[in-house]
C-alpha cells in the first residue's frame, strides 16, 4: 500500500490561536483557568489542556465569581457575554476572528432591519453563538428543502451569513435556493467559508483522484472534519472519520492499494503521524506528500493577554 498526505491538513490559524490563548493564560494567571465549552473540537487537545490545569465547563454557573474564563474558538452569544459580566468574570475571548466577522455581519444586517438567515447547522456551537449575537429576526437553514419551507416577516428585506466550516458545495446550493426564494436577498456569497476550510476541502478533492480510500483524522463533533469526509465521498471515494489510529479497522484496508490521509482543522499533526505509523505496520511501503496551498495566516493573540504575559515574564520574546 501507498499513502498520500493531503496538503494542507490539520491545525488552522484560528485553532492555533485558541490553544495558545489557553496555554498562555495558564502560564500568566496560573491554574485553574476555566474554558467555556471545548476550546476546539478535539478530545486529544482538550485532554492535554486539562493536564495543564484548564477546567472545561458547559455553564458559566460552574465558574467561581471573579475567575478567568476563556470563550472557545466557536464564539458565544450576547447572553453569555452578559452573564460573564454579571458574574464579574475576567473574560479572554478566543473566538476565531473569522467567526467574529460573521457575528459582526449578522449584527449589521439586523441593525439595518433585515431578517438574517444563517446557513449552517442549528446545533453547532458556532451557529448558536451567531444566533445569540443577533438581536432581531434570525433563522437557520441547512438544506435547500428548509429554504423552501422558510417564512420571514418581510421577503423583500432578507440577508444571510454562513457558518464558517461548511462544505462549499452544500453552501453553494443553499445560497442558490435562497436567491431563488428571495430575489432581493443580500449576503457575502461564499466568502464566509473560512480559507482553511476551503483549502482542506480542495486538497481532499485533489487527493481523491489518486486514492482508493480516504481517512479523515478528526473528532466526530467537528463540523469541518465531517465535511472533509463528505467531500471525499462526493468525489467517489470511500471515506472514514477517525479520532486516531486506534479506530482504524483492518477490513477497511482489504483490496486497497492507495490511501489518502487528511485531518480536520482542530486535529494535531501528531495524530496524523500516529495513523501513518499504524498503516506502515499494515504494509504501507511509501508515503507521498501531495502538492497544495502553503498557509501563512497568523492571528494575533488578544492584546490584554499579551500585555499581561509580557508583564509576568519580563517581555520574553516568545510572547511577543
Amino acid at each position: 500500500m501507498e499513502l498520500y498526505l493531503a496538503q494542507p491538513r490539520g491545525f488552522c490559524a484560528g485553532v492555533v490561536r485558541a490553544i495558545e490563548i489557553v496555554e498562555l493564560a495558564l502560564e500568566v494567571y496560573k491554574p485553574p483557568i476555566y474554558v467555556y465549552h471545548e476550546i476546539v473540537h478535539n478530545a486529544h487537545v482538550v485532554a492535554d489542556l486539562k493536564k495543564q490545569g484548564a477546567v472545561f465547563v458547559e455553564s458559566l454557573a460552574d465558574v467561581p465569581a471573579g475567575s478567568v474564563v476563556i470563550f472557545s474558538a466557536h464564539g458565544v452569544s450576547g447572553a453569555i457575554v452578559a452573564q460573564a459580566e454579571q458574574r464579574q468574570l475576567d473574560v479572554i475571548d478566543a473566538t476565531c476572528p473569522l467567526v467574529t466577522k460573521v457575528h459582526l455581519q449578522g449584527k449589521r444586517y439586523s441593525a439595518q432591519g433585515y431578517a438574517v438567515i444563517i446557513v449552517g447547522h442549528i446545533e453547532h456551537e458556532e451557529v448558536i453563538g451567531t444566533m445569540g449575537s443577533i438581536a432581531g429576526e434570525v433563522h437557520v437553514v441547512s438544506t435547500p428543502e428548509e429554504v423552501a419551507e422558510l417564512t420571514v416577516s418581510d421577503p423583500g428585506k432578507v440577508a444571510y451569513v454562513t457558518q464558517t466550516t461548511l462544505s462549499l458545495d452544500d453552501t453553494r446550493d443553499i445560497i442558490a435556493a435562497l436567491k431563488t426564494r428571495f430575489p432581493d436577498i443580500i449576503g457575502p456569497g461564499l466568502n464566509d467559508i473560512c480559507y482553511a476550510t476551503q483549502n482542506r476541502q480542495n486538497a481532499v478533492r485533489d487527493m481523491a483522484r489518486e486514492v482508493d480510500l480516504v481517512l479523515v483524522v478528526g473528532a466526530q463533533n467537528s463540523s469541518n472534519s465531517n465535511r472533509l469526509k463528505d467531500v471525499a465521498e462526493q468525489s467517489g471515494v470511500k471515506a472514514y472519520l477517525i479520532q486516531d489510529a486506534g479506530e482504524i479497522r483492518n477490513e477497511w484496508l482489504t483490496s486497497v492499494s492507495r490511501i489518502g490521509i487528511t485531518a480536520g482543522a482542530s486535529a494535531p499533526e501528531a495524530l496524523v503521524q500516529g495513523v501513518v505509523d499504524r498503516l506502515r505496520d499494515s504494509g504501507v511501503v511509501a508515503v507521498h506528500m501531495m502538492n497544495g496551498v502553503t498557509e501563512s495566516t497568523v492571528f494575533r493573540l488578544p492584546r490584554e493577554l499579551l500585555e499581561a504575559g509580557m508583564i509576568a515574564t519580563s517581555g520574553r520574546p516568545s510572547i511577543e
